[in-house]
């Protein structure tokens, strides 16, 4: 880590990060705020190659949403309709299967399932739904229903979340994504999701997770009306549930995307709050092992800069992302082995095929 020309105060960010010192809100302030972004990116890529070496991983995996219906009136989402509105679905088992069929190949390893909060059924949909994948795929993974999910099921089946996350995984449940944290502060939750679970909620759903013996995943839906100091007190509290639990396996910043494509970029996040805010994650995140760089937001070259940036995980091949879609996002819905191997080598590094718990499947 060169530290020529850092001033006093990166120069003694670099001497903690250097030290394994865990670094402070204030000083991931400094970060976001310091036009040195070059010096915050060889800080990140640093610890991440401590952490990972020159690997990327990335998983094969098909991206399920059984409902769109929702109670929720989450402000930057597109997907969501309501009761009997146009384009309202729910599958049953036989269009989830025909779903999944249509889209299967042997080298999908997980089934990433999020809807709705659909009222309009039971709680015992949500388990039929995860029985009736692992009854016909059961080499598949099933990583479903956010910590939001989760309390939304407790409220309709007038059970505790531990219950719920018990029935869950007794129907087949291996892992819960990221989803529904957005920003873990109740004024942000107040003005954006009103509807949904709070930040002691979400952070409850997966402790309790954590506690049952599933490794989870989280996520920072970033750039709208949050503080740069709100994203960094949502780090700040999930590493600090990650220090009673050690549960998550890995961090997803999500930059925000339009509701409308035709909003204009304006509307977008910056490839500089991008770049920046993956670096800041590997370095507030210490105990976190994997930093992701989610190429539906922020495409496929961006995700290939954000390996310099501190990220050793590229998500999946993704057979067809709806949500982000739904509200602008200008990526493709899908992307080829092939071309997220080239994406990896042709950024240096050595593309490493994984399974939902990061278990080596191939090297490439």
């Amino acid at each position: 880590m060169s530290t020529l020309t850092l001033d006093k105060r990166m120069q003694e960010i670099a001497n903690k990060i250097q030290n394994g010192e865990r670094l402070s809100i204030e000083d991931g302030l400094y970060l976001y705020d310091t036009p040195d972004l070059l010096s915050v990116a060889q800080f990140a890529n640093d610890v991440n190659y401590r952490k990972n070496g020159k690997n990327v991983y990335f998983i094969e995996n098909m991206y399920i949403n059984p409902t769109n219906v929702c109670e929720a009136s989450c402000s930057f989402c597109g997907f969501k309709r309501k009761p009997g509105e146009e384009g309202a679905y729910t599958m049953d088992e036989e269009a989830l299967l025909k779903y999944v069929s249509d889209r299967w190949n042997n080298n999908i390893r997980e089934f990433h399932i999020v809807g709705g909060h659909n009222h309009e059924v039971p709680f015992d949909y949500y388990l039929d739904t995860i029985r009736t994948l692992k009854k016909h795929y059961p080499q598949a993974t099933v990583k479903a229903y956010t910590g939001a999910e989760i309390e939304f099921f407790s409220r309709i089946a007038g059970i505790s979340m531990k219950e719920v996350l018990e029935e869950l995984i007794k129907a087949g449940l291996d892992t819960l994504p990221g989803g529904g944290a957005e920003i873990l502060t109740e004024r942000y939750r107040e003005k954006m999701s009103p509807d949904k679970a709070s930040t002691d909620q979400w952070l409850e759903a997966h402790e309790i997770a954590h506690g049952l013996g599933l490794k989870t995943h989280a996520t920072m839906l970033y750039g709208s009306i949050e503080s740069k100091e709100e994203r960094l007190i949502h780090m700040d509290r999930l590493r600090q549930l990650q220090d009673r639990t050690n549960g998550y396996m890995v961090f997803i910043p999500l930059a925000m995307q339009p509701k409308s494509i035709n909003a204009g970029l304006k509307r977008r996040t910056s490839a500089f709050d991008d770049m920046r805010t993956v670096a800041i994650s590997r370095l507030m995140l210490d105990n976190f092992d994997h930093i992701k760089a989610y190429w539906i937001n922020i495409g496929v070259q961006l995700t290939q800069m954000a390996l310099t940036f501190g990220s050793d995980d590229i998500h999946g091949t993704l057979i067809e992302e709806r949500i982000s879609h739904s509200v602008g996002a200008l990526t493709s819905a899908g992307i080829t082995r092939d071309e997220l191997i080239h994406l990896i080598k042709t950024a240096g590094r050595t593309p490493v095929e994984r399974d939902t718990f990061y278990n080596i499947i191939k090297e490439y």
